[in-house]
Order: C-alpha cells, then structure tokens, then sequence
C-alpha cells in the first residue's frame, strides 16, 4: 500500500445517471471526506458494473476475463476500501451485482473494510442490507460494516439521507485509516493505533498449482 488510498466503488445500477451509483458516489466522497481529514488522500475508483454485463456474462460462459473486466476485478482486488451498491430486485440484489462477486475469488476480499448500500422503491425492501448483501460479502472474506445505507425513493432530496451518508462515510474513513500504512494516526489514541487483521495482503491463489502435464505423467509411475 501507497500513503495514497484507493476506495473502489462497484455499482449495479443499470440507468446512465441511477440512484445507486450516485448514492454509491456519495458514501465514497464522504469517506474520502474523512481521511482528507487526517492528512492522507483517497483515490476513488467507481466500476459501473452495467458497462460490464457482456463481458461478465461471457466469463461465466468461458471463464476468460476481457480486459475491462479483468481491470475492474484488479481494482477490487488491490484497494483499500469497498463500497457496493446495489438496486433491489425481488427484495435482494440485482443479478447483474451477484455476477460481478461470482466471478471474484472466495477469500479474495478478506478483511476488505466494505459498506453495503441498496436503493429501491420502497422502505419495505430495506433489509436487503442484512438479508442478502451482507451475507455474500461475509462469504467472501470481506470486513463489512455494521453501518450500511439503504435508500427508498422517498429519501432522496432528505437531511436525513445525507446524515446517514455522512455518518457511514466517516465510519468507512475511520476503517480506511486503521489499514494504511500510517495506522491510526491522528484517528485513534495509542491503546489503538494497532489493529491486528486491517492490513491486507493481495494473493494469488494460483501461484503453486503445479503443471497439470506433469501431474498427469506421474500416473501409473
């Protein structure tokens, strides 16, 4: 890790200027917000996942990354921070945010700090947060907030939305601060400027698989 920090932002949203990927925006501003705050800088990558549909459909078919996928996998992989948002369909998320996390690697995002963000039409679908996104994060290793944001339609243009907004941003900030190289300086006092688990290390599980050739030529030896 750099002094500067990459907070990556994975969005679902399928129209050019959706909900989602504004609220998604928005947790990532006020948690770069946060560390500006302390001194240390935040780079904010956001992947529209709708720019990507064909490219991870044809994934799941032959396994191959395109170049734009790999890319925005890449990102994923090697930031510092995660927000994922997601629309709501049928009360979880949408298939689109799903595929994108079926092609990553389980325990890729391990201890990834990450907030789950959701919109939808209505507050009744707000424990998609807890039902289904948490749930396959976790899954996948990543330190997911206990805050998360879900946002109904009746929200939009609300206080209250951008305090919860604020509130989730400077919590991710706080998390982002903990693993950097830096520690917590200025964020924490000394009893906790060392927090064991925050820092992660890339792998590459691949790394020692062994030559399926030479596998196959140790059989019946």
């Amino acid at each position: 890790m750099t002094d500067r920090l990459t907070l990556a932002v994975v969005t679902a949203g399928l129209s050019e200027d959706s909900t989602t990927t504004r609220l998604g925006e928005a947790i990532a501003k006020a948690a770069s917000d946060a560390v500006d705050n302390a001194g240390q800088h935040v780079d904010i990558k956001v992947i529209q996942l709708r720019d990507l549909a064909h490219g991870l459909t044809d994934m799941m078919i032959t396994h191959v990354a395109s170049p734009a996928v790999q890319a925005a996998i890449d990102t994923v992989l090697n930031a510092d921070g995660l927000v994922a948002a997601s629309p709501t369909y049928k009360a979880s998320y949408s298939g689109l945010f799903k595929q994108f996390f079926d092609v990553i690697d389980e325990s890729a995002l391990e201890n990834l700090p990450t907030v789950v963000a959701a919109t939808g039409g209505s507050p009744r679908h707000s424990l998609v947060l807890d039902t289904a996104m948490r749930p396959l994060l976790s899954y996948l290793k990543a330190l997911v907030l206990p805050l998360g944001i879900y946002a109904a339609s009746e929200d939009w243009g609300h206080a209250d939305l951008q305090r919860r907004i604020d509130r989730v941003g400077a919590s991710l900030g706080t998390m982002l601060l903990a693993g950097s190289p830096g520690g917590a300086s200025g964020s924490f006092n000394d009893n906790d400027a060392a927090r064991p688990g925050l820092r992660r290390e890339v792998k590459d599980e691949f790394s020692n698989v062994p030559d399926f050739a030479s596998l196959l030529a140790s059989v019946g030896s």
